[in-house]
């Protein structure tokens, strides 16, 4: 019986220290970025870790053709562009996530088990 009340212990003491390393890894990926682009550099959208956008750039010569006679044509592109962009960004984010994560977990897919989804931050 006391063994069982030790096991137990231990593998409190395991999950507190999972968490802490956890919340740790969730600060780190705030300063963690990851860039994607769309139309070979045309749209570039940097964002970190926790899924905020730090920054958008539009080439210049893009810039300059849509305020000459950019047509509705032109700014469907650019909006399109972006959102590949951003997609893009996302994509990579998440991967940076997961594997951030998985340093902890040991590879383990924790998520699908009820709870830890809020201790990872999702």
């Amino acid at each position: 019986m006391f063994d069982k009340l030790k096991d137990m212990a231990n593998l409190m003491s395991q999950a507190k220290e999972m968490q802490a390393r956890m919340e740790q890894v969730q600060q780190e990926l705030t300063r963690k970025t990851v860039e994607a682009d769309a139309g070979a550099g045309a749209v570039r959208v940097t964002m970190n870790g926790k899924l905020e956008v730090l920054s958008v750039r539009i080439d210049k010569s893009m810039m300059l053709a849509l305020a000459g006679e950019g047509s509705a044509a032109d700014q469907q592109m650019v909006e399109d562009l972006m959102a590949a962009a951003f997609n893009a960004a996302v994509a990579k984010a998440q991967v940076l996530i997961q594997e951030e994560m998985s340093k902890v977990t040991g590879g383990l897919n924790l998520g699908s088990l009820p709870g830890l989804d809020k201790l990872m931050g999702r």
